[in-house]
């Protein structure tokens, strides 16, 4: 059993394989924590695929195909991994050839991640994604905002729209506490597999949600601001900007709450 792997359409990528896709641009991706050869929200991460691909290449792979290329990857290695799988059209980028191309999947698996302790401090960015439903791969904003952000002293980034609304992190979606109900941003984001687990996880347990617009002005009547991805459903913000918000430990327990009820999925 090999410790990682990289594979291509379920088997072991070559070099020859690789090389291409070392310059190349064009492909959408999900990426997920796998504990004990199991994921949650699995059918979350292949709704993701299949609605990107469509958006990108014009058509889709069948989930049960998507799903024997990751099952593939999780047991060539440890029961617990990162786990990435890129969509990409072999013509690649700056081409109009590949409008009909069936996509292929390439598969990373590394270490497992769980995210940072936290609280972070997120500077704040002007910004609106190209294609903001679709994880696309290319985004050298987000890599440059990030490090801007930290070398200005933060931990990290929030985009701010040009309607003046707080959307989402560099990597992170963010969520907010009014002190009764989760607050979901409204604005153009791409929707996180953790979000989707969690907001329907809550759903179940009875917890008020609510969506709405929210801009750097909101965030003093705010009562405790979070950010979530693959890594974790939660990890605390203590300021945005300038202006620092409240922690509200009840806020992201409810969070890991929700998220722990969601089961484990068998690729």
């Amino acid at each position: 059993m090999t410790t990682f792997v990289v594979q291509r359409d379920g088997r072991a990528a070559t070099a020859d394989e690789l090389a291409p896709l070392a310059f190349a641009g064009y492909a959408h991706f999900t990426a997920m924590q796998v504990r004990g050869g199991k994921v949650r929200g699995l059918d979350l991460h292949l709704k993701r695929l299949r609605s990107a691909s469509m958006e990108l290449f014009g058509r889709a792979l069948p989930d049960e195909r998507v799903r024997s290329f990751l099952r593939a990857a999780v047991e060539a290695g440890p029961a617990d991994v990162s786990l990435t799988a890129t969509m990409y059209s072999s013509p690649g980028e700056f081409t109009a050839g590949g409008e009909r191309a069936e996509p292929e999947v390439l598969v990373r698996t590394g270490p497992p991640a769980s995210g940072p302790a936290g609280p972070l401090r997120l500077a704040t960015a002007e910004y609106d994604r190209f294609l903001p439903s679709v994880k696309h791969v290319g985004e050298v904003a987000k890599t440059h905002l990030m490090r801007r952000a930290v070398r200005d002293g933060f931990d990290d980034a929030a985009f701010v729209d040009r309607r003046g609304r707080l959307s989402e992190a560099t990597i992170w979606n963010l969520a907010f506490w009014d002190g009764d109900a989760v607050v979901w941003p409204e604005a153009e984001m791409l929707v996180g597999t953790t979000m989707g687990i969690v907001r329907r996880q809550l759903d179940r347990l009875g917890v008020p949600q609510r969506v709405r617009q929210v801009t750097p002005a909101d965030l003093p009547d705010l009562a405790g601001a979070v950010v979530m991805n693959s890594w974790t459903p939660g990890v605390a913000v203590h300021q945005i900007g300038e202006t620092p918000v409240p922690e509200a430990p009840r806020f992201r327990d409810l969070l890991h709450q929700g998220y722990q009820a969601e089961p484990l999925n068998e690729f």
